[in-house]
């Protein structure tokens, strides 16, 4: 698998349709930035990119990693070529694709997290205001319980993206 190759592809594909590295971008949901790293070779698009590119140009994922277009006697030998260099490219860990899914929840997230947050700090202060100790540990139990959520709902993104890669719940 030739990365500059395929990376020619892709650029000879988008400015076949008169697409810019920013159009292209927008419609995969990358920057136009990435769309110009994959067509000078540094990087091969992820897999879901892949899909993208494929059904945007109109092309097999297999023409795209051998970077041409393929006849039927082609696309056999690259079919197989290509998938034992994509396993031996795949450059994520498990655990890099598990903390990545982790940050992508967290800013996704952050909103309601700081939201949660100030309802807590406030109950908080409420107990403290009124010298009221149940209150206080109404605080506390909520703090408890959004930790959980938190976790849960993160945990159960993670598994969905890092493992299976569907991202269905």
């Amino acid at each position: 698998m030739d990365l500059i190759q395929i990376g020619k592809f892709i650029a000879e594909l988008r400015k076949a349709q008169g697409l810019t590295q920013e159009q292209l971008g927008e419609k995969v949901g990358v920057t136009n930035k990435t769309v110009s790293r994959w067509e000078t070779g540094t990087y091969l698009p992820p897999a879901d990119a892949l899909l993208s590119i494929s059904k945007i140009f109109d092309v097999t994922i297999n023409e795209i990693l051998s970077g041409k277009r393929l006849t039927e006697k082609e696309y056999k030998q690259a079919a197989e070529e290509n998938l034992t260099q994509t396993i031996k490219v795949s450059s994520f860990s498990l655990k890099e694709k598990i903390d990545y899914y982790k940050k992508k929840w967290l800013k996704e997230h952050i909103t309601i997290m700081v939201l949660i947050g100030i309802c807590i700090i406030g109950v908080f202060a409420a107990g403290i205001i009124l010298r009221n100790s149940l209150i206080g540990y109404a605080a506390i139990l909520m703090l408890v319980l959004a930790h959980g959520w938190r976790n849960n709902t993160m945990m159960t993104y993670v598994e969905k993206n890092a493992y299976d890669g569907t991202g269905k719940q």
